[in-house]
């Protein structure tokens, strides 16, 4: 039986698709749906921690917004999807008074991925990739488990922030700043 090709979904349509039926969680690659784990309590509840950090900061000092599970274009011919746990935008690269429709067309400044059980590196560092590529300034890789903290600049930059560490937007953030600890509790 002959196989039938099927075309590479856009962005564009990946943004009008109502949410699937079954409630299941799918991110675009290359142009096809890709189901991903729906996030556990944990997974929530750290998403909340860190995303009310950034945005009360933004919205507190007018100078940025925050984000969960928003999607961002990562690619193009064919489109890619992701959807950080968390991202940030400042005021710069995205000016307040604008409210985007479907996906934003600039990257955000920093993109945080919380570890699932279901997480394996070589995925994330790929997720990662397309962040940078994008132009994305930081990202954090936080550990649940290890409750840790990975901050990247680029893909061969980063550190490792243990509970008693302070983590900070730096110069991407600029004010952010709080004991690793804090978003573990």
């Amino acid at each position: 039986m002959a196989s039938v090709a099927t075309r590479a979904i856009t962005a564009e349509e990946f943004a009008r698709m109502p949410p699937p039926p079954d409630g299941v969680k799918v991110e675009l690659v290359h142009g096809e749906l890709v189901t991903v784990c729906r996030p556990g309590f944990e997974h929530g509840l750290r998403q909340l921690r860190i995303g009310g950090l950034l945005d009360r900061f933004g919205r507190e000092h007018q100078c940025g917004r925050a984000t969960v599970e928003t999607g961002i274009v990562t690619g193009h011919d064919p489109d890619t999807v992701r959807g950080p746990d968390v991202s940030y935008w400042s005021a710069e690269r995205l000016p307040l008074d604008q409210i985007p429709k479907g996906y934003p067309e600039v990257a955000p400044d920093l993109c945080v991925e919380v570890l699932s059980p279901s997480n394996r590196m070589p995925g994330i560092r790929q997720k990662m990739t397309e962040y940078f590529q994008q132009g994305v300034r930081m990202v954090w890789i936080v550990d649940p488990e290890d409750r840790n903290v990975a901050v990247y600049r680029s893909l061969d930059e980063g550190r490792i922030l243990h509970e008693t560490a302070t983590i900070s937007g730096e110069d991407v953030a600029p004010g952010v700043s709080c004991r690793v600890a804090e978003l573990f509790a």
